[in-house]
């Protein structure tokens, strides 16, 4: 039986998993890389570490390995940009992250002049600096990158194929592209109004290939040769993917360093919904599937402000545990906006509040706060998200780093009033990318193969009462509020 490799480039570091026939990781490497954080509201990432640390996973990986590989997938952050030099394939200029707010005025500016209907209508976005179009803008300006015949750009899954392929393909795929605001979702094709209103050459873009098909072989120096790539997707549409959610209307959220809730929509794609996305899921047997998406910027990343900005852990497993010790919150809420809010309030201006401190708080509360507001941001989305497709949620599948809380899963059945399920195996992010991948080289040959591989491990049902559940969130609400338009937008 052949394995298939997936590697998951995410925000704080990478993972490179080995997957069974049976849909079982079989083994695994993980690396962080650095944050780099230049000024209030920018984060940047080393191109080249994220490149040296996939090497070093990798390597790692395939020594322990007995069996053959038939395929890798690659799932990564999304709207995070790199451009790089064709000739010498190095970057230009650090990776401008997806958390990253430098270019808020310049959304502002847009939406002034009046192009938030044409964003709208052809990516399914809205004007935020959450996506990738203006960061590249801001590189071919204020980065000092001149537009040739030599630069190349993408999203961090195009630039380790490019590097992967030894500078052979410079491709990406819908569910990535879709997430530039560069991209029209209806056509499948770069969008020429967009790309000139933002000041983005067409020739500096990867090609959009389907979501699951060979995208080249491996050409690196101290890696096995000829080793197929074959299934590329958006972190958060490859756990759609992973978590079997092949129906419209089955929903997934990933608690990571952000929250992404994503449900699919079918094969055709919806008006857009104020306060949500509407993005790509994934290019399959020549059809798309499309999505709705709720974007929370920071539920994970609240926890590890508690063990590095605070020191209230030292390791983000304690948050569970040190939440659990204290029944109640007290009162205590925490808005955790550090980059602005995302679905559904998509408020750049937005920054993180604390509120309800007494004499009596505690690190525990703090604890408990930053893990209930996981569940109220998700809250916040889902129900947007119910009210805009008239598909009321009826069982949410969790997965990612904090779904192994079971604090968490009650909190957010409690919340929503449906069952909040987590599978057996967890990391559905990479087993998306590599459902992706096996697909294209016939170790998978159906989704409904994929299907019988998903299993519950673990599921929260609802409270009978949720009176005080839904007291907690019209107060979370009020603290919403007061976080909101904090910084100044000028």
């Amino acid at each position: 039986m052949s394995l298939v490799i997936a590697l998951d480039a995410g925000t704080t570091g990478v993972r490179a998993v080995a997957i069974d026939g049976a849909g079982s990781p079989v083994g695994y490497s993980y690396r962080e890389f650095t944050q780099h954080f230049p000024r209030p509201g920018w984060v940047e990432h080393d191109a080249t570490e994220i490149w040296d640390a996939i090497v070093t996973v990798l390597r790692e990986l395939l020594a322990t390995l007995d069996e053959p590989v038939a395929a890798i997938g690659i799932t990564n952050q999304r709207e995070t940009v790199v451009a790089w030099d064709r000739r010498t394939g190095e970057p230009l200029h650090r990776a401008i992250v997806w958390q990253d707010r430098r270019t808020a005025a310049r959304c502002d500016q847009l939406a002034a002049a009046g192009h938030t209907p044409l964003v709208r209508a052809t990516t399914g976005l809205v004007l935020d600096p959450y996506f990738s179009g203006t960061k590249l803008a801001w590189l071919f300006t204020e980065g000092g990158i001149e537009p040739s015949a030599d630069v190349a750009v993408g999203t961090i899954d195009t630039w380790l194929l490019w590097k992967l392929t030894g500078g052979e393909v410079h491709a990406t795929e819908p569910s990535n592209a879709s997430r530039t605001m560069l991209y029209d979702i209806n056509a499948g094709a770069w969008s020429e109004p967009l790309c000139d209103l933002l000041g983005v050459p067409l020739a500096v873009l990867p090609e959009v290939r389907p979501t699951s098909g060979r995208f080249g072989i491996t050409a690196v120096d101290g890696l096995p040769a000829g080793l197929p790539i074959s299934g590329i997707a958006g972190d958060q549409q490859a756990a759609l993917f992973g978590q079997a959610c092949f129906e419209p209307g089955m929903t997934k959220n990933t608690y990571g360093t952000g929250s992404f809730v994503l449900m699919n929509v079918g094969t055709t794609c919806p008006e857009p919904v104020d306060g949500l996305l509407t993005t790509v899921a994934w290019s399959l047997g020549g059809e798309v599937t499309y999505a709705f998406e709720g974007a929370i910027f920071a539920t994970g990343a609240a926890v590890q402000w508690l063990r590095d900005g605070l020191g209230i852990i030292t390791e983000a497993s304690e948050v569970g545990p040190l939440a659990a010790s204290c029944p109640d919150n007290e009162g205590v809420y925490v808005v955790p906006a550090f980059t602005g809010l995302g679905s559904p309030w998509w408020d750049p201006y937005a920054r993180g509040t604390v509120l309800g401190i007494t004499r009596g708080t505690g690190r525990a509360h703090l604890a408990r706060a930053v893990v209930e507001s996981m569940a109220y941001q998700t809250r916040d989305v889902v129900d947007a998200m119910s009210a805009a497709c008239g598909w009321p949620v009826r069982r949410l599948l969790a997965d990612g780093g904090a779904s192994v809380m079971d604090l968490l899963l009650q909190l957010q059945a409690d919340q929503l009033k449906v069952p909040v399920a987590r599978p057996t195996v967890q990391e559905t992010t990479v087993m998306g990318a590599a459902y992706l991948a096996g697909l294209a080289e016939g170790v998978w040959t159906s989704l409904d193969e994929i299907t019988a591989n998903w299993q519950v491990e673990h599921e929260a049902q609802p409270a009978t009462d949720t009176s005080e559940a839904d007291a907690r969130y019209a107060q979370w609400r009020r603290a919403v509020e007061r976080s909101q338009h904090w910084e100044p937008s000028d």
